[in-house]
């Protein structure tokens, strides 16, 4: 009689379990015992009890979709947080404007940021937080190095798949378009400037906002991109709309350098006093 009992009781958990799954209440399917023990322990009201429930799982697949967000953005791991940026290292970036930034108010009004400066000043780490930051407040949001979208859509020419690839950067609701001017690979394929043209122009037609970092100077991008008069139609439409973040400041990856160098020196130097 007991097997029976404990037969049902299987049975009736696989059901439940199951339907849970169907309707994709997940978290109920595994923690619904720990639920229900709860709610018997603080003699919670059955309203009190199906709130809560929903409520967690509400939550819970709020927390899958950003996650998922996040990792469909390619954005480089582990991902880069505001709050670790060293503000104090660049004391002429001005901290207030950083900081309206991440309200993510530009997204809502179809702005778009452009960050430029040397290399090592920090433009990749904040342009990625913001990034990680839109992930998180539920934006679709799309990751690329400049030379991998000209590599990527100019593949897609030769391929006779360009309309497809194309779509990967103009869906996004935001994208950001990190280090042109950082990998060489660029200058091979400079020609292709006017593909670079062809995805901000239609997110500028459908007021999609982008982040974009670049340790060229404004002047400097027609020489660079080698095609004039797509650049002067990028910058056209990157510079309208678009908050500009200069950072002019020593390189971070230059000082942790040096810095590493003086703690191995140091570090020798009192081995060898040691031994």
């Amino acid at each position: 009689m007991r097997g029976k009992k404990t037969s049902n009781a299987r049975e009736q958990h696989d059901q439940f379990t199951g339907n849970c799954r169907y309707l994709g209440l997940k978290l109920l399917a595994e923690e619904y015992q720990q639920m229900v023990a709860s709610a018997n322990e603080n003699t919670l009201g059955y309203y009190e009890f199906i709130s809560g429930i929903v409520q967690a799982e509400a939550v819970d697949r709020q927390q899958r979709h950003i996650e998922n967000l996040v990792r469909g953005s390619r954005l480089p791991q582990p991902c880069k947080l505001l709050a670790d940026f060293d503000f104090d290292f660049q004391p002429n970036l001005n901290r207030k404007l950083i900081m309206d930034l991440a309200s993510l108010r530009f997204i809502e009004k179809g702005e778009s940021i452009l960050f430029i400066g040397e290399n090592g000043t920090g433009k990749s780490h904040l342009a990625q937080s913001l990034a990680l930051m839109a992930c998180q407040s539920e934006y679709k949001t799309h990751y690329t190095t400049c030379s991998e979208l000209i590599i990527d859509l100019n593949s897609g020419v030769y391929e006779k798949t360009l309309e497809k690839r194309m779509r990967k950067y103009i869906n996004p609701e935001l994208l950001l378009i990190d280090e042109m001017g950082h990998d060489r690979l660029e200058l091979q394929v400079i020609k292709e400037a006017h593909l670079l043209f062809k995805v901000i122009d239609q997110r500028y037609k459908e007021n999609k906002p982008l982040i974009f970092t670049t340790n060229i100077a404004e002047q400097d991008w027609p020489e660079f991109l080698g095609d004039p008069i797509s650049t002067s139609a990028i910058l056209d439409r990157i510079f309208h709309h678009s908050v500009i973040v200069k950072i002019n400041g020593p390189s971070y990856r230059k000082y942790q350098g040096e810095l590493l160098q003086k703690q191995y020196g140091e570090k020798k130097k009192d081995d060898a006093e040691t031994a």
